[in-house]
């Protein structure tokens, strides 16, 4: 990160937000999917994997929640925490902005996974 700008983080954190909110529609949406694929299905394995996915969309779902809680926690600290001098965040507050910035690109790249996972199942099915 090159900006320490308690501004630039806040922007961060509402865009890091933002595009969780979007995951969480999302992931509502390809439940729904799965929930109207699934009914009148009678092969075990198909069921089996609707159970996996349906599991897998819940439990995102919930690691959503709790990061967009987390980012939102933050963004009220870089608030309260800034040098009133300077403007700029503290070292601690720093860190724990890159730490859910790393969380972020995980949970990202798990969605996307899943989505993708999922695109290819109901091909199949």
């Amino acid at each position: 990160m090159v900006s320490t700008d308690t501004t630039q983080l806040n922007r961060e954190c509402s865009s890091w937000r933002e595009h969780l909110r979007s995951y969480r529609n999302e992931m509502s949406q390809l439940r729904d999917q799965l929930q109207l694929m699934a009914s009148g299905e009678k092969d075990k394995e198909v069921l089996t994997e609707v159970e996996h996915y349906h599991n897998q969309f819940y439990i995102q779902q919930i690691n959503i929640h709790d990061l967009k809680q987390a980012i939102k926690n933050h963004d009220r600290r870089l608030q309260v925490e800034k040098d009133p001098a300077s403007g700029h965040p503290s070292e601690q507050a720093l860190q724990e902005h890159e730490e859910l910035h790393g969380q972020y690109e995980i949970l990202e790249h798990t969605l996307n996974e899943l989505r993708s996972d999922f695109r290819n199942f109901v091909a199949k099915a």
